[in-house]
């Protein structure tokens, strides 16, 4: 059976787990990952020297990293999620890029002071910034929605869209002022909606 490691209040274990629930996958689920079970251990060191969730056990090969994991399950159930068309499948994998690069780091500032609550992350100005950034990414966002009127690699649901999903998910569990994104909106009541995203889209998980 698979193994998917890693808390769930962490996005990108939860890409992993929306992932493996869309492909219809048995696999167990170990928490691991602070507060819960802290992975800077030598039994998790040797499947990740990162100290970092999420990792895939698939019998005696090991994988980590959230879009190196989504790839190969779905190259390993040949999913739709995946294209086999060359250029259609470069658009999945370039807003997946998209997502780690150039999204992910407009928000860390924001999240930490306004989703996550931490301590230390109180400074107004950097909070101001980030939230300006990540509007500025969000916007790049609802304009690509609005010329697919469907998903973000156009008008069929693939592993782009299990990172942006969850991405839409953390936009509108902050707490903070965010202009109405009438296609994102709409977008991100699409993905919820799924039968296999229910589990994932958690308000305790933003």
């Amino acid at each position: 059976m698979l193994r998917i490691l890693g808390r769930v209040t962490s996005i990108n274990v939860r890409k992993v787990l929306w992932t493996a629930d869309e492909l219809g996958l048995t696999y167990a689920h170990e928490d691991w990952g602070l507060p819960l079970r802290d992975p800077d251990v030598p039994e998790f060191r040797t499947l990740n020297p990162n100290a970092q969730v999420p990792v895939l056990i698939d019998g005696d090969f090991v994988l980590w990293e959230s879009h190196a994991i989504m790839r190969y399950l779905a190259e390993r159930e040949a999913s739709h999620l995946l294209p086999a068309d060359v250029r259609q499948r470069a658009i999945v994998e370039q807003w997946l890029g998209w997502q780690a690069s150039d999204l992910n780091m407009s928000w860390r500032y924001a999240v930490a002071a306004r989703v996550r609550h931490l301590a230390g992350y109180d400074d107004e100005a950097r909070i101001a910034e980030s939230l300006k950034e990540w509007t500025s990414k969000m916007r790049v966002l609802d304009a690509r929605l609005g010329e697919t009127g469907a998903y973000v690699a156009g008008a069929e649901f693939s592993l782009a869209d299990l990172a942006l999903g969850l991405s839409a998910h953390r936009w509108f569990g902050g707490a903070f002022e965010r202009p109405d994104l009438t296609h994102v909106s709409a977008y991100y009541e699409r993905v919820r909606a799924r039968p296999a995203a229910l589990a994932h889209f958690s308000a305790a998980t933003p």
